[in-house]
């Protein structure tokens, strides 16, 4: 599928006809669709509605507050299962799942890493830079020539340490697992692969008023982790060396797995 930028329409409908021509030959393999969004959820949906599939759209954990556009935009067509992670906003035709992050804890390990080994990752949002981010991890004078950096559109030279702007999957995991604290930007799959790999990340949320992101969803999902205790959520401008140091000293468990 091709990347979809927020609110790039044009490329929802391009992204509609792909999934369209595709199941026209393979939908009736298929007892559902189920998306989370964004953009993606409205192209892929809809298709899959015109070749006779149920679908259920699952909101975002990420939105604390109330349906995205992507959501609200599925309400008004009236065809899908609607569901959402959050009961305070649960109510009418979204019906209440448990999030997904409500499993995690976050517990205690033996000791503080002095000079931990850090893995910064910015995900591959376009075509938003996150220059605070990156400004906050060096004031805390902890970047060194074992940091890795994983920037997408945030395109710098002349850091200490290993540079990248996107990296595979099984990368990513090797580069979480390595590192002794993880700093990232407030992505639910970021997130959610950190928590499930076992460590305790600091989360830098993206802020619109400095042209981080489309909108403020990122605040929504820092102000949960945090709230839930299994991260350091902080504003990018707020960023200490103790956070960071803190962080070596935690490590997060699922109490989910297994049950």
């Amino acid at each position: 599928m091709p990347y979809i930028a927020p609110r790039d329409f044009r490329r929802t409908i391009e992204a509609f006809q792909i999934v369209r021509n595709r199941l026209k030959t393979t939908g009736s393999d298929f007892d559902e669709a189920v998306s989370t969004g964004a953009a993606l959820a409205l192209a892929a949906l809809p298709a899959a509605r015109v070749a006779g599939i149920s679908t259920r759209y699952i909101e975002s954990v990420s939105r604390t507050d109330g349906p995205s556009l992507s959501g609200r935009v599925l309400h008004a067509l009236r065809f899908s299962a609607l569901e959402a992670q959050h009961a305070g906003w649960a109510t009418g035709r979204w019906k209440h799942r448990p999030s997904v992050m409500s499993t995690y804890r976050a517990v205690e390990r033996t000791q503080i890493a002095s000079n931990p080994k850090i893995f910064v990752t910015l995900g591959t949002i376009k075509p938003y830079r996150f220059d605070s981010a990156v400004d906050a991890v060096l004031r805390t004078g902890l970047a060194n020539d074992e940091t890795v950096w994983q920037l997408g559109s945030t395109t710098r030279e002349g850091l200490p340490g290993i540079i990248y702007e996107t990296v595979e999957n099984d990368h990513f995991e090797s580069l979480v697992k390595d590192a002794d604290v993880v700093i990232t930007h407030s992505g639910v799959g970021s997130i959610l692969k950190i928590l499930g790999l076992g460590k305790y990340p600091v989360v830098l949320p993206r802020d619109k008023s400095r042209g981080e992101h489309v909108d403020d969803h990122q605040m929504q999902i820092a102000n949960l982790v945090s709230q839930s205790a299994i991260s350091t959520a902080v504003d990018p401008l707020k960023l200490t060396r103790d956070d960071v140091l803190d962080a070596s000293s935690r490590r997060v468990v699922d109490e989910g797995v297994g049950n």
